[in-house]
């Protein structure tokens, strides 16, 4: 039975290593611009990509404050998402990511996909 105003997935794991899974994955699509990884992965980390862009095009002080708290240990990461993604998408006001599917991982059959930025 599904209940309402349940947000975002469990990925059958504890809160911990989950946030840990979607701040390491958001890193890495911002560090490499595309990751493959599972559908549900890749659809729950497209907003925190997206809102950290938008954050990066203010380009202001508290933006870029609100960025290391996000990401403390990743200042090439920063420096990257502020000075060539954020000006890059100046003239878009949203959908800076795209989810392409691959195909099925072989293993248990899990649906891959590629998020990249557009």
């Amino acid at each position: 039975m599904a209940s309402h105003r349940i947000d975002g997935r469990k990925l059958s794991r504890k809160q911990g290593p989950r946030l840990a899974l979607y701040k390491n994955l958001t890193v890495s699509v911002l560090r490499y611009e595309k990751v493959r990884t599972t559908e549900a992965k890749a659809k729950e980390i497209r907003g925190r990509v997206e809102k950290a862009i938008t954050l990066a095009k203010r380009g202001d002080l508290a933006a870029r404050r609100a960025i290391v708290a996000q990401f403390p240990n990743e200042p090439l990461v920063i420096d990257k998402l502020f000075d060539e993604i954020a000006p890059k998408y100046k003239d878009r006001t949203s959908g800076y990511t795209r989810i392409v599917r691959i195909g099925q991982r072989l293993g248990d059959a899990a649906e891959i996909v590629q998020i990249e930025l557009v």
